[in-house]
């Protein structure tokens, strides 16, 4: 019966693999790349809401008239990304926020005006005449082989649709020239041009369905009073029209005369949809049929209500990447990575032989099985994605790589290992106490299951926090910090086990050797040192503080206060490239902050880059004189560009502090929860403790707090919590174990117990945030110096301020009356 169970459990795994292997290949073409990777734009639009229309009493819009703006917004934006040909863009409602947000990757700055263009240009809805023999039409393009210019035919059960050509390059056409070739294609007369609209077939993706739509307008959008979902008398859902007294009457012209023939709905000059005529419709009220689900009748009457759009779209924060910094940004996460997880594997072979041997076959795992983690961690954290977009994660689709993402994934190599040292230190302890080797493991792995699953589900908790409360790229770090805490628990708690369930069974190996930094009867008395601890706490904390307040407001990066950030590359160097004051005299601006930067890796080695801060508003004035002074001489070119409106920059430092303090309350809340109110006391001041003193730090060296920042010191939050968590855990058995010793004895013997495994974390983590230390530039820098930094003092934590808080409430008391 024991062998069945085990060949199950090796072909549950099998199975997981295969099923991870198929999501992510081709790699290429499964995992699709976030802008700050590809390349490409990002924006962070809003609607102009005191902009609506008010009725009789209202002094500012409801929050139902919000909601419907917001939801025509986005309804033309979507149409607009399908008429501007291949390109992979996403648009999205922002939780919380009341924003949308448009990312479009592989684009550069050259096509940045057309961008903005095609955001912010009204809305023209129409409608339009399908061709009599439209059906004939089709069939004859599909027969012949003719598609537009960056589609393929393909069939997808039994029916013929065109599909985007992934690898289609436009070649510098603008969209209006693309438009033009595309409806041309078969053209059958000058009075028809071919439209595609866009169709979902379930379980297979989204095609496009080819349409002959007569070239003159029958009747304009500003003919549509209003447009809404509905049903009939059997449930069936409709869309309900209504027109205004003029457009009442040329519908009903319309219909009397085309009866039979397909009315096509053309937004943007993109077809929307396109039904039947059954009848000529009379009295101004319409109804549009089909076997509609409820998204598609209610995105038909957002477009029908988007004709006449009532509020302008305005752009709070745009941020671009060209693409050649993109693809450095992938090469430098790739050698991250894998200097990452060629130390820590060095490492752990070295330090556990056997049992390095058995960990390092999990770490390669936890790479096979990533690709499953990161699309079922993209459908839990979807249930929290509120408003949609960067969470939603499917059965068939991995979810977007970010360049925070890329440094979750190297975070998780060293947090990984974590698990395995818990095992294996408790593994090292029952032999030591002379348990067999078959007894030793199955011990170890019985004694450390609470701990790891305490220890995980706070960091798991820190993760949904920063998902709910992030966006786009720092949502990126979320889905795969949740992705590695999923691989690692299982890899660790389930494929290790059965490594050393096989050694037992088929090898003469009795116990297992490793190597030890500590000694095993080590009593150093910590908590005898926790006043001088708390001094040089209290010293740090304050001076770090100090330095903060006589900087004020300049420790805030412009995601936090808005402006304008702007990076060049350059051709000239060191000795010829124009002086910081020359770039001052033609900026010719307030407050500008100029400063070259020396790339380590990846954003070239060796080679610098300019980087330019301005107020938000004075950024296309600042692009367009440094361009024309330095261009041509210089070879100046825009390769990385951030403009966050103070709107914005309000909202995400707000957002930000929201963050961490949830995260505080729900540690705490579990802690309580899970072992008593006093410990949960000595956590969130430990926590509060490594916060502070990690932003104190970090300030100190004349780096600015931005959003990955926020990411890093939640991530600390979900690391000391998880190392304080093992210290306690292993006081509360303890205490059973040792009754009638005060509390402090057995606190001081618990923290001696379990400083091997605190040590040798920590530097297996610090060896892989070094890595993003070496290898990563700009934000994952900073992102990594911020984590470095709060690893150390999230280790010196756990030891000399969690505990003694605890024992505030316990001071002097006996195991006995616990």
């Amino acid at each position: 019966m024991k062998n069945k169970n085990m060949m199950w459990r090796w072909l549950v795994l099998a199975g997981l693999c295969v099923w991870s292997f198929m999501l992510a290949w081709p790699l290429g073409e499964k995992l699709p790349l976030g802008i700050d990777l590809a390349g490409g734009y990002r924006f962070v639009l809003d609607v102009d809401y005191d902009a609506l229309p008010l009725e009789e009493g209202q002094t500012e819009p409801s929050s139902e008239q919000r909601r419907v703006a917001q939801d025509q917004a986005l309804e033309v934006l979507r149409n607009r990304i399908d008429g501007a040909g291949t390109r992979e863009a996403t648009v999205y409602k922002e939780p919380g926020t009341g924003h949308i947000v448009f990312e479009i990757p592989g684009v550069g700055d050259d096509e940045r005006q057309q961008l903005e263009d095609l955001i912010q240009r009204p809305a023209y809805l129409e409608f339009r005449l399908i061709h009599e023999e439209n059906n004939a039409l089709v069939a004859r393009l599909f027969a012949e082989g003719i598609a537009p210019p960056g589609y393929n035919i393909v069939t997808v059960q039994g029916n013929q649709y065109y599909q985007r050509d992934s690898a289609f390059e436009r070649e510098g056409m603008s969209d209006d020239e693309y438009q033009a070739l595309v409806a041309n294609t078969g053209r059958v007369s000058s009075q028809y041009e071919l439209m595609l609209s866009r169709i979902t077939v379930e379980n297979y993706g989204d095609f496009f369905e080819p349409n002959y739509v007569d070239v003159r307008i029958q009747l304009e959008g500003t003919a549509v009073r209003r447009a809404r979902p509905d049903q009939d008398e059997f449930g069936r859902l409709q869309v309900a029209l209504s027109l205004t007294p003029e457009g009442a009457r040329r519908f009903f012209r319309i219909t009397s005369d085309n009866i039979g023939r397909r009315l096509g709905i053309v937004m943007d000059d993109t077809l929307y949809s396109a039904p039947n005529i059954q009848g000529a419709i009379a009295g101004g009220n319409a109804v549009i049929t089909g076997s509609f689900t409820f998204e598609e009748v209610s995105s038909l009457a957002n477009a029908l209500n988007s004709g006449s759009l009532p509020v302008p779209i305005e752009i709070l924060m745009q941020q671009q990447v060209e693409p050649s910094l993109g693809a450095d940004a992938v090469q430098s996460g790739v050698y991250a990575a894998l200097a990452g997880i060629a130390v820590v594997v060095i490492f752990m072979l070295i330090y556990y032989r056997v049992s390095g041997v058995i960990v390092n076959l999990a770490l390669i795992l936890d790479a096979v099985l990533l690709p499953l983690g990161m699309m079922l961690a993209a459908g839990f954290l979807g249930i929290f994605a509120g408003g949609g977009g960067a969470g939603a994660g499917n059965i068939n689709a991995l979810p977007t790589l970010t360049l925070p993402g890329i440094a979750g994934l190297v975070l998780t190599i060293g947090m990984a290992v974590d698990a395995n040292v818990l095992i294996f230190e408790r593994i090292r302890e029952e032999q030591k106490s002379g348990k067999r080797f078959v007894s030793a493991i199955q011990s170890g792995y019985e004694k450390v299951f609470s701990t790891i699953f305490d220890a995980n589900i706070t960091t798991l908790l820190v993760a949904v926090i920063l998902f709910m409360q992030g966006s786009g790229p720092i949502r990126g770090f979320a889905v795969m910090l949740t992705a590695g805490i999923l691989v690692s628990m299982y890899t660790a708690l389930v494929f290790t086990r059965m490594g050393f369930d096989l050694l037992a069974a088929y090898s003469p190996i009795k116990t297992l050797k490793m190597m030890s930094i500590l000694p095993d009867d080590l009593k150093i008395d910590f908590l005898s040192k926790r006043k001088i601890a708390f001094g040089i706490s209290g010293l740090l904390l304050v001076a770090t503080l100090v330095n903060i307040g006589l900087k004020g407001s300049d420790v805030l990066g412009i995601d936090f206060t808005g402006g304008a950030s702007m990076r060049f590359s350059l051709t000239s160097d060191e000795d010829t490239r124009p002086s910081t004051g020359e770039i001052e005299t033609v900026l010719g601006l307030p407050e500008a902050v100029i400063q070259y930067q020396r790339g380590l890796s990846g954003e070239g080695a060796g080679t610098d880059t300019l980087q330019v801060n301005v107020a938000a508003e004075f950024s296309e004035q600042a692009r367009a004189r440094l361009l024309e002074a330095f261009g041509e001489e210089h070879g100046f070119q825009v390769i990385h560009l951030e403009e966050i409106g103070p709107q914005v920059g309000a909202q995400m430092r707000n957002r930000g502090i929201r963050a961490i303090l949830f995260a505080l309350i729900g540690i705490v809340i579990y802690i309580t929860l899970r072992f008593e109110f006093a410990f949960a006391m000595g956590t969130i001041t430990a926590l509060a403790h490594d916060v502070l003193l990690t932003v104190g730090i970090y300030t100190l060296f004349g780096r600015q707090l931005s959003l990955p920042i926020v990411a890093a010191l939640l991530t600390i939050v979900g690391y000391s919590a998880n190392d304080t968590i093992v210290v306690f855990d292993r006081i509360r058995e303890d205490l059973k174990l040792l009754k009638g010793k005060p509390y402090k004895d057995i606190a001081n013997i618990s923290i001696n117990q379990t400083l091997s495994r605190t040590l040798l974390t920590s530097v297996t983590t610090l060896l892989t945030v070094l890595m993003l230390l070496i290898f990563g530039g700009g934000a994952i820098n900073d992102f990594a110096f911020a984590l470095f930094i709060g690893v150390l003092v999230g280790t010196y934590s756990s030891i000399f301020v969690a505990t003694p808080v605890m024992l505030l409430w316990h001071k002097d008391e006996k195991t006995a009356k616990a």
